[in-house]
This record gives C-alpha cells, sequence and structure tokens, in this order.
C-alpha cells in the first residue's frame, strides 16, 4: 500500500464515524449544489476537466513518492495559478452566483396561486404560436431583474393578454425585445436581456432563444419564447431551455413553478 495512503487511512480511523460522517455530507451537498448551479453551462465543462486533470496529476504525484518531488513542487504552484484562473474562467458563473446571492428575497409571504396571469400568459403565447409572431416574456421571482427593468421602456401596467399581444405585434417597436413581469404586472417592455452564449445553443435558434436562456442563467426568472419563424413555445428556466412545449404543460410549469413565489409575484394581480 502506498505510504500517503496509508497514512490518510491511519489518520482517519483516529476520528468518529460520525464526524466523517457528516464531512462527507456536507462536501457532498456543496459539490453537488456547485454542478446544480453549473449545469449546463460553459462552466460545467470546464470544472469536470479541471477536476478530472487534478485528480489524475495528484494521484500520480503521490505514487510516485520521492521520484517526483520537483514535479509535486511544480504542481503546488499551479494549484495557486488555479486558483486566479478560477476567477478568470468561470467570471459569468461568479457574477451570476452573486447576484442570487445580492438580490435574492430573503422572506416570502405565501399565498395561492392567482389563475388570472397563468391564463394571461397561456392566451398571448396561444395567440403568438398561431400567428407566428415572436415574444419573449420574464416572469420575476426570488432574484431582481432591476437592473433590466431601468434599461427598458416603463409599462407599468395590470397584465392582460391584449397588451401582451399588442407589444409583440410586429408592428410595435418594442416587439424585437422582451416584456418582464413583476408582482402581477407589466414591469416594463422592450428589455434587452443577457444573452447565452452562441456554443450553448443549436445553430437554428436566434437571439431570441439566446436572451431567454441567457435570462435563464443569470436569475431564477421563468421566460416564455415564442418562435417566429415555427410559432413553437419554449420555456427556460435555471439555465435550461425546453422545446416544443404544449399550451398544456404551459400551464402547468407556470402553476407549479410560480407556486411558492406566489404572493411576492401576484401581489397585485390583473383586473
Amino acid at each position: 500500500m502506498p505510504v500517503f495512503l496509508h497514512n490518510f487511512l491511519s489518520r482517519l480511523a483516529t476520528y468518529s464515524w460520525w464526524v466523517v460522517a457528516i464531512e462527507l455530507l456536507l462536501i457532498g451537498v456543496v459539490v453537488y449544489s456547485v454542478l446544480e448551479f453549473l449545469r449546463g453551462t460553459r462552466g460545467a465543462r470546464l470544472i469536470k476537466g479541471t477536476a478530472l486533470f487534478l485528480i489524475i496529476a495528484y494521484t500520480v504525484i503521490k505514487l510516485g513518492g520521492d521520484k517526483l518531488v520537483r514535479v509535486e513542487f511544480l504542481f503546488s504552484r499551479l494549484l495557486v495559478f488555479t486558483t486566479f484562473a478560477i476567477v478568470v474562467v468561470f467570471q459569468p458563473e461568479l457574477r451570476r452566483a452573486l447576484m442570487r446571492l445580492g438580490e435574492a428575497r430573503l422572506f416570502r409571504p405565501g399565498g395561492s396561486t392567482s389563475r388570472r396571469l397563468i391564463d394571461c400568459l397561456c392566451a398571448t403565447a396561444e395567440y403568438c404560436s398561431r400567428n407566428r409572431i415572436g415574444a419573449l416574456i420574464a416572469v420575476e421571482r426570488e432574484v431582481g431583474l432591476g437592473a433590466l427593468i431601468e434599461n427598458g421602456t416603463s409599462v407599468n401596467a395590470d397584465v392582460t393578454a391584449e397588451l401582451l399581444n399588442t407589444i409583440f405585434w410586429p408592428g410595435s417597436i418594442l416587439h424585437d425585445m422582451g416584456v418582464v413581469i413583476r408582482e402581477g404586472r407589466i414591469a416594463a417592455a422592450g428589455v434587452q436581456f443577457p444573452l447565452a452564449e452562441v456554443g450553448e445553443l443549436s445553430q437554428e435558434m436566434g437571439s431570441r432563444h439566446r436572451a431567454g436562456l441567457g435570462l435563464s442563467q443569470e436569475s431564477d426568472a421563468v421566460v416564455i419564447i415564442i418562435s417566429e419563424e415555427t410559432g413553437a413555445i419554449s420555456l427556460a428556466e435555471r439555465g435550461r431551455l425546453v422545446r416544443g412545449v404544449t399550451l398544456e404543460d404551459l400551464r402547468n410549469f407556470l402553476a407549479e413553478a410560480l407556486r411558492k413565489n406566489e404572493s411576492t409575484l401576484l401581489r397585485r394581480p390583473a383586473a
């Protein structure tokens, strides 16, 4: 048995089993949370490759023992460099995490689901899909979208299917951008959403899908996307894009996704 492995097992035997179990559980929770947060993003691929390389390099160096002392010295310096490289390479993911921590609402009152908002969103999705009108709607949840709203055109109106259909009508100046719904009201239209990277979507998808996916990567908003070319309905949430959603699926998803955030989102439902 290698010396380092023998020493590790000897030190491990000095701890109580429940201490080791708690530590492993905490480490597992942290690792799972990080991977879940990065799933579907560029960071997920990078962190897997980096972790695999570091694990293999560490194992080889320890198995080599005294024969790889110089390599071990270089590896320790590489770890220091890797720490700084992570800040640069994972800058979008770190920024997204800080945004969620900084803007998350910690206290949310309970409430019942308002069917009116969901009905309006589904009616707009059906109308735009049937007439092949492009649409992009984001429903704010815990992470505030105030910075995006400030860059759009303030509307501050009750949510109605007629108003949403008018905004997205091809003759409207605001139809190419997105709409943000906050607290059951249309907060702003003509909002530019952050774009996802080109490599994260297939080439046939345009800027509307990139914008919807990009916003879902940087916030917990639910984003509804209607394709102008095909009329297909898509949903983006937490960095995941689901295409070809039916109206029934859309209704069920919105009811489930907004249920826990209802009183914050629907404080002033449409009249």
